[in-house]
């Protein structure tokens, strides 16, 4: 909020706020981010406010309520003079802020102009207030996470063309299967972030809708209340108080319709998910013994407590945990869907700590991702050399083609499966040595000629497929929407705005 005065609630009481606020102690993948900021106890009353100064404006436009009005409900709504803490206490009373949060509101306009003070809520009900101030908080953080999955494809990208070619073990089922490219892998996790970039803007246009109904969804309270409008004139409302809220105008209240809740929860989990198998990934990956990546460093990253030489996978450590809390917090907001009546009783008031909990921990996950995947560190050595530790049985795929002519199918993967049995690690002979001398193969892998014949066989680069062209499939994907970026922010520079629709030109609201 803006314009407040020196002596706010928040200077004079800041250590109470401080002795019960969630710092994120027991939450670190959002601690101290901008998601913190964005879905806090003040973005959500700064909103609520918001959405009371536009309905305000609005209903002066349309010739509601007095011109003079509006200044002091403003001035009011500015003024920093709510305490959240009592109105947080205070919703124990009524099962929702919004009531508590007018009832401290009016005697501030009041002591500014008092026939103002008659003009606040005017028409409203609580569930239009506090709906219309979460698609408010929820845009803001949509644009914030879709930014940060901007700069996670952009560093995807980068890594998918340097390491395009480069060799690394295939795993399926935890175990080595066939070669890939690295290139491939990250080019897998591109194509993961940009289908949830996709997802979110997806509800950013039109964007999400505000919320208008009265009593009972039918707008008659702010029918009666215009002064000398038509009937209908409620309806009139919706578009310009949409509008200033930078929101869209939906075609029917949604009180009970709720869509626009379960569309979020399935966006929010869908991109956490694809986060958390970049995290998987990254994990195993940088596990001591296979150490093909690391994260990036710094001062104290990965740290233990108690053994100074571990370097843990934080970031991906943070990622993981919001992709497993994110799902089941939106199937709350699904199950919400099920609500009794016009207004339902607990489905409505279920939804908002699991919405607030879904947008943070997506959010922090998404800004994790962003850092992670710029500061990626890959040993492209330590993949090669992981590779070759199943000694040649990572190929047997590809030898099984070779071998079908001569052996029929059936016959070389019989051949192929008793050759690869396990073994002790450094006993006997070699995969190529006991193919080579195997009566099957009838000597065609011996001798110089047939030597370099199992040689090229079992070289890791000879047998990636496609993998190659499917990485330039994504990475034309991603060329294409930042084409498309740049194209756009050359627009606004012309035209003289930011392309933030409506957020604060951080693409964070």
């Amino acid at each position: 909020m803006t314009g407040a005065p020196v002596d706010t609630w928040y200077e004079r009481h800041a250590t109470a706020v401080a002795e019960i606020a969630d710092l994120g102690l027991l939450s670190p993948v959002r601690a101290g981010s901008p998601a913190e900021r964005l879905t806090g106890d003040a973005a959500f009353l700064g909103a609520m406010l918001e959405a009371e100064i536009a309905l305000a404006e609005t209903q002066a436009e349309l010739g509601v309520i007095p011109a003079s009005s509006v200044g002091p409900i403003t001035e009011a709504a500015r003024s920093g003079r709510i305490d959240p803490v009592a109105l947080a206490r205070g919703a124990r009373d009524a099962a929702n802020p919004v009531v508590g949060l007018v009832a401290a509101l009016t005697p501030v306009v009041a002591a500014l102009d008092p026939d103002a003070a008659e003009h606040v809520h005017h028409g409203s009900t609580s569930q239009d207030i506090l709906d219309s101030a979460t698609m408010l908080v929820a845009t803001r953080v949509l644009w914030h996470i879709d930014a940060a999955l901007t700069r996670t494809a952009d560093a995807l990208a980068g890594l998918a063309a340097r390491y395009r070619d480069t060799p690394v073990a295939g795993r399926t089922l935890t175990q080595h299967a066939v070669p890939v490219t690295f290139g491939l892998k990250a080019a897998g996790w591109l194509s993961l972030a940009l289908d949830a970039s996709d997802r979110v803007r997806r509800l950013l246009d039109p964007g999400l809708p505000v919320q208008l109904g009265g009593a009972a969804g039918t707008l008659a309270g702010y029918d009666a209340v215009a002064r000398g409008a038509l009937p209908g004139h409620g309806t009139e409302l919706t578009g310009p108080f949409a509008a200033r809220l930078g929101l869209s105008a939906p075609p029917v209240p949604w009180h009970a319709l709720r869509t626009p809740l379960a569309d979020l929860g399935a966006v929010l989990a869908f991109t956490a998910a694809a986060l958390g198998k970049l995290a998987a990934d990254v994990q195993g990956m940088a596990r001591t013994e296979v150490a093909e990546v690391a994260e990036p460093g710094g001062e104290g990253r990965g740290a233990s407590s108690a053994m100074p030489q571990k370097r843990n996978p934080v970031l991906a450590t943070l990622i993981a945990s919001a992709a497993r809390q994110v799902p089941p917090l939106a199937l709350i907001l699904t199950q919400s869907l099920v609500a009794e009546d016009e207004r339902a009783p607990g489905a409505w008031h279920a939804e908002w700590q699991p919405l607030r909990e879904a947008l943070r921990l997506t959010a922090g996950a998404a800004d994790s991702a962003a850092e992670l995947t710029a500061g990626l560190v890959v040993f492209p050595e330590r993949m090669l050399a992981n590779a070759e530790l199943s000694d040649g049985a990572l190929h047997a795929e590809r030898l099984g083609v070779a071998l079908a002519p001569v052996l029929g199918k059936a016959g070389a993967k019989r051949l192929l499966g008793r050759l690869t049995a396990p073994q002790e690690p450094g006993g006997g002979t070699s995969f190529a040595e006991r193919l080579a001398a195997a009566p099957e193969t009838d000597g065609r892998f011996t001798g110089p000629d047939g030597e370099a014949a199992l040689k090229e066989l079992l070289a890791p680069s000879g047998y990636l497929g496609a993998s190659g062209l499917l990485v330039d499939r994504v990475l034309a994907r991603h060329t294409a929407r930042a084409d498309a970026r740049d194209a756009r922010d050359a627009r606004d520079a012309r035209d003289g705005t930011d392309g933030t629709e409506g957020t604060d030109g951080t693409g964070e609201g």
